[in-house]
């Protein structure tokens, strides 16, 4: 084969440090959105990121450049580089030093985006 094709969706999750609630009304779209920012300019294009106060979901495709811990890597790394100066309450913004990071199945796709859209409803209960 001439070319190289892949196509991996992942789901990828995370906290922020000890389940502190950084990610209050205010931040939590524009870090989502940030972190889209992240994906696309690794190849990674994002299909749904969200989360709830103290976490965050990440659904999109894998690029056949960048290998999963590179990809985490990066989110966290920019994203918590970026908070920090968003205003001085989020100074002490960090991640947790783990991650889930897990092979979608394309059929599920849509039903792993409505979870992740779903996350405040979900943790609700």
């Amino acid at each position: 084969m001439p070319q190289s094709l892949s196509k991996v969706y992942v789901h990828i999750t995370y906290s922020t440090k000890d389940h502190y609630p950084f990610l209050d009304s205010q931040i939590r779209p524009r870090i989502f959105e940030y972190r889209g920012g992240i994906c696309k300019g690794l190849e990674c294009y994002p299909i749904k990121i969200g989360g709830h106060i103290d976490h965050v979901h990440v659904l999109c495709l894998l690029s056949r450049k960048v290998s999963q811990m590179k990809l985490v890597e990066e989110l966290k790394k920019q994203s918590s580089q970026w908070a920090k100066k968003v205003e001085p309450k989020y100074s002490k913004f960090s991640w947790q030093r783990g991650y889930g990071i897990f092979s979608v199945n394309p059929k599920e796709v849509d039903v792993v985006k409505r979870y992740i859209e779903n996350q405040d409803i979900h943790h609700k209960k």
